[in-house]
């Protein structure tokens, strides 16, 4: 029978059982010929570093595992943007289109026509649609306006230019029998190189006009303002012949700032307001 073993025999061995089982599964490399004789460095103390070898030489050359992706991952995750997006997108519209909709909901029908209308103008519609039931404005008289146009008179055959100078109705010469002879052919059409009662353009009436006092004048608004005697503004009288835009158009004048006139195609001879300021007055007839 062995003699019984001290604490200390007893702990020691332990340690030495614990070092084998730990140098059998993790070798330790010995950097110092002491570091094998003494495994501690005093008596009943335990050498840590001999007991617990270091991180590297536990888990050596040890990397996480990488967890491999599907091949189809980047094709899901496409799919998914897209379902996300047909879901959230349409919400978003909405939600922003909400208050427009109340807006809208809280027009008017007069209110809507007019945009309607308005829509129509903008995309230059060549007709717009006209509820039956819409309200009819009154129709304004042209004399609401203070225009009143000269009756058109039917085309008359009259003597010509020739006829009038060769035996003139009116032998003896003034200024206000030629207003009174003029205003006889208000209403008359005008007529591009009329001189006759069927049609008059604006030189024509004016020689026509002279013809019936025995005074020949060119049927040419340039040549009628070339040849006349030239009166000033203030001591223009009624009779003389108004010339505009240095002899573009001519007129008989009436006083107060008004003269008869042949104006254009589509109207008739009137009575008219000068409406250029760039005219002139000649005379004809008084030297």
């Amino acid at each position: 029978m062995g003699q019984p073993r001290t604490s200390y025999q007893v702990r020691r061995a332990a340690e030495a059982q614990e070092v084998a089982l730990l140098s059998k599964h993790y070798p330790i490399e010995r950097t110092s010929p002491d570091a094998s004789a003494n495994p501690t460095t005093r008596p009943g103390v335990s050498n840590a570093l001999s007991r617990r070898p270091p991180a590297a030489s536990l888990l050596p050359d040890v990397v996480p595992p990488r967890t491999a992706r599907p091949a189809n991952f980047r094709r899901k995750s496409n799919i998914l943007s897209v379902a996300v997006c047909t879901l959230v997108l349409p919400g978003l519209i909405a939600t922003v289109a909400l208050p427009a909709y109340g807006a809208a909901a809280s027009l008017t029908k007069a209110d809507r026509a007019s945009i309607a209308l308005q829509h129509a103008l903008d995309s230059d519609s060549q007709s717009v649609h006209v509820d039956a039931t819409a309200d009819i404005s009154p129709v304004l008289a042209r004399a609401t306006f203070g225009v009143v146009a000269p009756a058109v008179k039917p085309a008359a055959a009259g003597p010509t230019v020739r006829s009038l100078l060769a035996n003139p109705p009116y032998p003896s010469f003034n200024l206000a029998s030629v207003v009174s002879v003029a205003s006889q052919y208000l209403g008359v059409p005008y007529k591009f190189g009329g001189e006759s009662p069927s049609g008059f353009d604006c030189s024509g009436l004016v020689a026509y006009v002279y013809a019936q006092f025995g005074i020949a004048l060119p049927h040419s608004s340039r040549l009628q303002g070339q040849i006349g005697t030239p009166i000033a503004r203030s001591a223009a009288l009624p009779g003389d012949v108004v010339v505009m835009d240095g002899g573009s158009h001519v007129g008989i004048y009436i006083g107060g700032g008004r003269f008869i006139d042949a104006p254009e195609p589509g109207r008739v001879v009137s009575n008219d307001l000068i409406y250029d300021n760039n005219y002139y007055i000649v005379r004809f007839g008084i030297r």
